[in-house]
């Protein structure tokens, strides 16, 4: 049977990210304290947990391992929509190393770290498909179940990378790593495809089906297959060439190189040999319907494609035995035409097409993947829903602030004109001397709710609230300024090199927050304003109710009103009057428990509109919800306003009609004036009382609300910081690798002078810093030309060889050792073809490093040992060959001579002497 081999994709890694704790914090600060907070919370870490095997250790190439993969991207598209994950909100940041590891090599980028949840999802994904393809490839393609489960997990790799190709760039909103940049996946995807279909043939040829079947099947698979080479030539990053794409060759270093390799001469050879395949199975058919010429034409095509494959793809793809049935078939069929048939052999261009026919097709990516799946957060609801339930909340509480406070400033404006007028105190006031009914009930709930000094407990108390919250918010905003001016340095340090969104961008969103925060502060400033100056205003009054009886009597001025009008008309009607005004009062409190207890679990309208419509119109569902709930409360607030508004009117006219009945003087005018400012000092007091508590309350809800925004923006700096640690060791890295001095300058003048009649140069010839030890060294004579390459022309007399350069006292030439050379030669420009028939690379030249006792020396250039005219090498060592690959010959090392006094004009310092 043909040996096949099949292209599988390696998986990526990923950095190790606690998403339990973000998760955690955004649930306790979002959902209040009790058993679904503690679900929620749990379900994070299980989802924690999840990551951990999915992605922390390396997973079997196993259906059981896929599943732990699908389950966690399953996951990831459950809580997508339920928590606000961005970089200025829910900042979780991801990195991932790119699959391929030559992805630098083409400018790309091997690491990537983005605080993106599409991001992790798609290269989760990735993991799927690539794991996908690694179990297909494991598959036993000798029996049904093999064949079945490399069809469906090949045609599932393909949807995934076409799935990628698709979303990547939305869901990254950057330039992603070249492993899932859309050029790659979608070659991947196709590739995934084109294998599919060659297990639909193999099948079809195992199950013996039509010809015509199994030749459509391959020739489709053929044409998958050099639309997948096609993709490949035609990427841009690919290394320039003076080829066009189309004339790459699949052998050419360089393309091997291309994302995996050895990926491109497997496309090429598996075109070949499936188009070898369709043509062979034609060919029976043509043979069935007696076109003989046909026949051999299609066998003579067949055995030029698999005699391509076995030429220039024979280590990657074995076609030992389909060439032989091909060539079989042929001389058969040859043989028979020639003796019997004599139909003529039509070339191959004039061949009809194969017919082609698909089986396969990419499996789409749908939620959910797992057939385990189970949703960690199912009673979560999505963000959108969440976002639509706190606007709708924000909408129910100014509905009913202002109903309420409707009936509140209602309820103030009647005590003003009771208190304006002396009611009820004016007709319970029958001795003159005794205090009123009503200004002794009025002065014994001042004092059964601590009078001035509960007042002026929650006066001092107030300061050291709004101080707490103006710390906490500026703590936070100092956090967000303290990053912002790292990010700047940075930025300023690295230029165009630093890329990540600036903070001074990222932070806008928390700023305009924190500004807000700030006005809310200072209005509540302006509101303790006006309480403190209110309560210095009635302050002498509220402090004269808290006296007992005997003194607040003592404090009323005595009065004779007529005695005669308490059984008056008149006094019977502002009795009743205000006895139905107190009526209308008591029912408005009925009324504010009935609004502040409507309840309605919103939640679930808006899901259904979210499944219906896939969108929430928030305003319409909650402007059509609120009038239906609440449109009765408003009515019956309405009534009972315009209820009151006509018995103050009734009253103002009988007070007026009872104040002519009675007799003016100057002790009963003092006496009612007293009683209204007693009055008015009740009112006043349950209202700062009222105000107080109010603005307590606030202030202790604000600083929980300020306490999650500074917890806001701790993470977010953290994760922020965490980011540019890693995009510091990324620049660390890269600026680390870069050569320092890209052109090597060219050389003196006086390095490359030859030497001419024996004379000495004033400096002695530097050793380049590229050795090489493994060729023989060349004639003494060959000289380097200038263009960095070796011309070797052999003259009928050698030149000169030169003395030694005189370094102080002069040692023998011969008594330098030939230090052996570790360096490895770099590629370079070849020496001709006909000098040795091998090619020699030039020695890059360096910066001039003297040549000492133990110190490297120089080699020069190898040349062929044939072309070895002298015994001697530059340096008087006697030449002695060696093999290719194997250590030069080494002489003894001479004893340590004295050092040597510093050779003038030198321009290096003379270094220390190391015994080699």
């Amino acid at each position: 049977m043909m040996a096949t081999t099949f292209v599988s994709v390696p998986v990526k890694k990923s950095s190790e990210v606690d998403m339990a704790k973000p998760l955690s914090k955004f649930i306790q600060a979002t959902y209040p304290s009790g058993d679904t907070q503690a679900e929620y919370i749990r379900a994070a870490e299980e989802l924690n947990s999840l990551r951990k095997n999915a992605l922390g250790r390396p997973l079997d190439k196993h259906d059981s391992s896929l599943e732990i993969l699908l389950r966690y991207y399953d996951q990831l598209c459950s809580i997508e929509p339920k928590f606000p994950f961005s970089e200025n909100q829910l900042c979780l940041t991801f990195t991932w190393k790119d699959a391929f590891d030559k992805g630098s090599l083409f400018g790309g980028s091997v690491k990537l770290a983005l605080a993106s949840l599409g991001y992790e999802k798609s290269c989760v994904l990735f993991n799927v498909g690539a794991l996908a393809s690694q179990i297909a490839a494991e598959q036993n393609l000798e029996n049904d179940e093999g064949l079945k489960a490399a069809a469906k997990y090949y045609q599932l790799a393909s949807g995934v990378f076409q799935h990628i190709k698709d979303t990547v760039l939305s869901a990254l909103n950057r330039e992603p790593t070249m492993d899932i940049s859309p050029d790659t996946v979608g070659t991947l995807s196709l590739i995934m495809l084109a294998q599919a279909q060659e297990v639909f043939f193999l099948k079809a040829a195992a199950d013996k089906m039509k010809d015509a079947i199994i030749a459509k099947l391959a020739n489709q698979a053929a044409d998958y297959y050099g639309d997948a080479f096609k993709q490949c030539q035609y990427k841009e990053n690919l290394p320039k060439t003076n080829h066009p794409p189309l004339q790459y060759d699949p052998l050419d270093p360089w393309v091997q190189y291309f994302y995996f390799q050895e990926v491109l001469p497997v496309l090429a050879a598996k075109h070949c040999m499936m188009q070898a395949n369709a043509e062979y199975h034609q060919s029976i058919l043509a043979k069935q319907q007696k076109k003989f010429g046909e026949e051999i034409g299609r066998l003579q095509h067949a055995s030029d494609s698999v005699k391509t494959v076995a030429s220039r793809y024979d280590e990657y793809i074995n076609v030992k035995d389909l060439s032989d049935k091909i060539t079989r078939a042929l001389t058969a069929a040859k043989k028979d035409n020639d003796f019997i048939y004599h139909d003529r052999v039509p070339d191959v261009k004039d061949l009809e097409p194969v017919g082609k026919a698909t089986l396969v097709k990419s499996t789409p990516v749908s939620h959910p993947m797992s057939q385990k799946y189970t949703d960690l957060f199912a009673k979560m609801v999505p963000l959108a829903v969440q976002q639509s339930l706190s606007i709708y909340n924000q909408r129910r509480a100014d509905l009913v602030n202002r109903l309420i406070g409707q009936m509140r400033e209602s309820t103030n404006l009647a005590n003003g004109v009771l208190a304006s007028l002396n009611l009820p105190a004016a007709i319970e006031d029958v001795s003159g001397d005794s205090i009123p009914q009503s200004i002794l009930e009025k002065s014994k709930v001042v004092a059964q709710q601590g009078g001035l000094q509960t007042v002026d407990q929650f006066m001092r108390d107030l300061p050291e609230l709004l101080q707490r919250n103006r710390e906490i918010l500026d703590e936070a905003l100092n956090i967000l300024d303290q990053e912002e001016v790292s990010d700047n340095e940075l930025k300023a340090k690295f230029k165009e090199r630093w890329k990540r969104t600036l903070s001074s961008e990222l932070y806008k969103p928390l700023r305009a927050e924190g500004a807000n925060f700030r006005t809310t502060l200072d209005r509540a400033v302006q509101a303790d304003k006006v309480v403190r100056e209110r309560y210095a205003t009635h302050r002498e009054v509220i402090a004269l109710l808290c006296k007992p009886e005997a003194e607040l009597n003592a404090a009323i001025p005595s009065g004779n009103p007529t005695k005669s009008l308490q059984g008056s008309e008149v006094v019977m009607l502002l009795k009743t009057l205000l006895a139905s005004l107190n009526e209308v009062k008591k029912e408005r409190e009925t009324f504010e428990n009935d609004i502040k207890s409507v309840q309605f679990d919103m939640s679930s309208r808006f899901l259904a509109a979210l499944a219906q419509d896939g969108a929430i119109s928030e305003e319409a569902i909650s402007v059509t919800e609120l009038d239906r709930l609440y449109g009765d409360h408003t009515e019956s607030v309405q009534q009972n306003l315009k209820k009151q508004e006509e018995l103050l009117a009734k009253i103002q006219a009988a007070h007026e009609e009872f104040s002519k009945s009675t007799q003016s003087n100057t002790d009963a005018n003092q006496r009612e004036e007293m009683l209204k400012k007693l009055a008015a000092g009740h009112d006043q007091f349950v209202e700062l009382v009222a105000n107080l508590k109010e603005g307590t309350k606030f202030y202790n809800g604000f600083t929980e609300i300020l306490l999650k925004f500074q917890t806001k923006c701790s993470d977010i700096v953290f994760a922020r910081k965490t980011e540019r640690d890693e995009l510091l060791k990324d620049l660390q890295q890269s600026i680390a690798r870069e050569p320092s001095a890209p052109n090597i300058p060219a050389a003196p003048a006086y390095q490359t002078a030859a030497f001419v009649g024996g004379t000495t140069p004033a400096v002695p010839t530097p050793a380049p810093r590229s050795v090489f030890p493994s060729k023989p060294e060349p004639p003494e004579h060959a000289e380097t030309s200038s263009s960095g390459g070796c011309e070797n022309q052999p003259k009928p007399q050698p030149p000169a060889r030169p003395p030694p350069p005189s370094v102080g006292a002069t040692l023998p030439a011969a008594a330098l050792p030939a230090a052996p050379a570790t360096g490895v030669p770099a590629p370079s420009a070849s020496m001709p073809a006909s000098v040795g028939g091998v090619g020699m690379l030039s020695q890059a030249q360096g910066p001039p490093y003297p040549s000492y006792q133990g110190y490297p020396g120089f080699y020069a250039m190898p040349m062929p040992m044939a072309y070895n005219q002298y015994a001697y090498g530059q340096y008087n060592m006697p030449y002695m060959y060696h093999p290719p690959g194997q250590p030069p010959f080494q002489t003894a090392q001479p004893p340590q001579q004295p050092q040597q006094p510093q050779q003038p004009g030198y321009p290096y310092p003379q270094q220390q002497f190391y015994q080699q």
